[in-house]
Protein backbone atom coordinates (compact mmCIF):
# COMPACT_ATOMS: atom_id res chain seq x y z
CA UNK A 1 0.00 0.00 0.00
CA UNK A 2 0.85 3.66 -0.88
CA UNK A 3 1.85 6.04 1.80
CA UNK A 4 -1.06 8.07 2.94
CA UNK A 5 -1.79 11.33 1.00
CA UNK A 6 -2.49 14.83 2.20
CA UNK A 7 -5.54 16.52 0.54
CA UNK A 8 -7.49 19.60 0.92
CA UNK A 9 -11.32 20.14 0.66
CA UNK A 10 -12.85 23.71 0.24
CA UNK A 11 -16.24 24.63 2.16
CA UNK A 12 -18.10 27.50 0.54
CA UNK A 13 -21.45 28.75 1.59
CA UNK A 14 -23.99 31.26 0.80
CA UNK A 15 -26.91 31.91 2.99
CA UNK A 16 -28.94 28.12 2.52
CA UNK A 17 -26.54 26.65 0.32
CA UNK A 18 -22.99 24.94 0.07
CA UNK A 19 -21.12 24.41 -2.76
CA UNK A 20 -20.77 20.99 -3.91
CA UNK A 21 -18.94 19.32 -7.35
CA UNK A 22 -19.72 15.77 -8.88
CA UNK A 23 -16.27 14.00 -9.35
CA UNK A 24 -15.33 13.59 -13.04
CA UNK A 25 -13.04 10.61 -12.21
CA UNK A 26 -12.16 8.42 -9.19
CA UNK A 27 -11.96 8.20 -6.40
CA UNK A 28 -15.10 8.55 -6.11
CA UNK A 29 -16.39 9.02 -10.05
CA UNK A 30 -20.12 10.55 -10.19
CA UNK A 31 -20.43 10.86 -6.32
CA UNK A 32 -20.71 14.49 -5.46
CA UNK A 33 -18.26 16.15 -2.73
CA UNK A 34 -16.42 19.17 -1.23
CA UNK A 35 -13.86 20.77 -4.21
CA UNK A 36 -10.35 19.55 -3.54
CA UNK A 37 -7.94 17.24 -4.03
CA UNK A 38 -4.12 16.50 -3.21
CA UNK A 39 -1.51 18.99 -1.68
CA UNK A 40 1.53 19.36 -3.82
CA UNK A 41 4.83 19.27 -2.74
CA UNK A 42 6.19 22.50 -1.68
CA UNK A 43 2.42 23.70 -1.64
CA UNK A 44 0.98 24.53 1.87
CA UNK A 45 -2.46 23.57 2.68
CA UNK A 46 -4.09 27.16 2.71
CA UNK A 47 -2.73 27.59 -0.93
CA UNK A 48 -3.46 23.77 -2.13
CA UNK A 49 -7.03 24.70 -0.82
CA UNK A 50 -7.59 28.29 -2.92
CA UNK A 51 -5.64 26.20 -5.95
CA UNK A 52 -8.14 23.31 -6.01
CA UNK A 53 -11.41 25.11 -5.79
CA UNK A 54 -10.09 27.44 -8.75
CA UNK A 55 -9.37 24.82 -10.66
CA UNK A 56 -12.56 22.29 -10.03
CA UNK A 57 -14.96 25.65 -10.02
CA UNK A 58 -13.15 28.71 -11.08
CA UNK A 59 -13.78 30.48 -8.02
CA UNK A 60 -10.98 32.53 -6.62
CA UNK A 61 -11.08 31.74 -3.12
CA UNK A 62 -9.54 33.95 -0.05
CA UNK A 63 -9.56 33.42 4.00
CA UNK A 64 -9.02 29.28 4.44
CA UNK A 65 -10.21 28.97 8.02
CA UNK A 66 -9.60 25.18 9.06
CA UNK A 67 -12.60 23.59 9.77
CA UNK A 68 -11.25 19.78 10.73
CA UNK A 69 -10.11 16.66 8.63
CA UNK A 70 -11.07 13.16 8.22
CA UNK A 71 -9.01 10.21 7.14
CA UNK A 72 -10.43 7.93 4.09
CA UNK A 73 -8.75 4.53 3.97
CA UNK A 74 -9.41 1.71 1.72
CA UNK A 75 -7.51 -1.22 -0.45
CA UNK A 76 -6.07 1.19 -2.62
CA UNK A 77 -5.61 4.52 -1.06
CA UNK A 78 -5.22 6.18 2.11
CA UNK A 79 -6.42 10.26 1.94
CA UNK A 80 -5.93 12.52 4.67
CA UNK A 81 -8.50 15.20 4.00
CA UNK A 82 -7.98 18.62 5.53
CA UNK A 83 -11.10 20.98 4.89
CA UNK A 84 -11.08 24.77 5.36
CA UNK A 85 -14.07 27.08 5.02
CA UNK A 86 -13.40 29.44 2.05
CA UNK A 87 -14.67 33.16 0.62
CA UNK A 88 -15.64 33.44 -2.44
CA UNK A 89 -16.90 36.78 -4.00
CA UNK A 90 -20.56 36.96 -3.20
CA UNK A 91 -22.12 37.03 -7.31
CA UNK A 92 -19.54 34.78 -8.14
CA UNK A 93 -20.90 31.60 -9.78
CA UNK A 94 -18.46 28.18 -10.17
CA UNK A 95 -17.89 26.59 -13.69
CA UNK A 96 -17.18 22.92 -13.63
CA UNK A 97 -13.33 22.15 -14.75
CA UNK A 98 -10.18 19.90 -14.14
CA UNK A 99 -11.91 16.66 -12.44
CA UNK A 100 -15.31 17.99 -11.87
CA UNK A 101 -18.01 16.76 -13.66
CA UNK A 102 -20.25 19.53 -12.33
CA UNK A 103 -20.27 22.31 -9.56
CA UNK A 104 -22.86 24.52 -8.07
CA UNK A 105 -24.41 25.52 -5.28
CA UNK A 106 -26.84 23.30 -3.13
CA UNK A 107 -29.47 24.17 -1.07
CA UNK A 108 -28.72 22.62 2.48
CA UNK A 109 -31.68 20.53 2.62
CA UNK A 110 -30.89 18.71 -0.89
CA UNK A 111 -27.23 18.05 -0.27
CA UNK A 112 -28.53 14.68 1.74
CA UNK A 113 -30.38 13.58 -1.23
CA UNK A 114 -27.58 13.95 -3.67
CA UNK A 115 -24.98 10.32 -3.96
CA UNK A 116 -22.58 11.97 -1.81
CA UNK A 117 -18.73 10.69 -1.33
CA UNK A 118 -18.42 8.13 1.52
CA UNK A 119 -18.19 10.70 4.51
CA UNK A 120 -19.52 13.99 3.78
CA UNK A 121 -22.77 14.30 4.91
CA UNK A 122 -21.39 13.09 8.42
CA UNK A 123 -18.27 15.70 8.20
CA UNK A 124 -20.77 18.35 7.41
CA UNK A 125 -23.41 17.65 10.06
CA UNK A 126 -20.46 17.27 12.48
CA UNK A 127 -19.06 20.68 11.88
CA UNK A 128 -23.30 22.38 11.81
CA UNK A 129 -23.33 23.11 7.98
CA UNK A 130 -26.08 20.53 7.36
CA UNK A 131 -28.80 19.96 10.09
CA UNK A 132 -29.28 15.98 9.25
CA UNK A 133 -27.46 13.61 7.28
CA UNK A 134 -31.09 11.50 7.61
Amino acid sequence: MARPELCVGAIVTRPGSILMVRRGHEPGLGAWSLPGGRVEHGETMTDAVVRELREETGLAGTDPQLVGWVERISDDHHFVIVDFEVTVPADAEPVAADDAADACFVERDAVVDLPLADGVAGFLVEHGYLSTKR
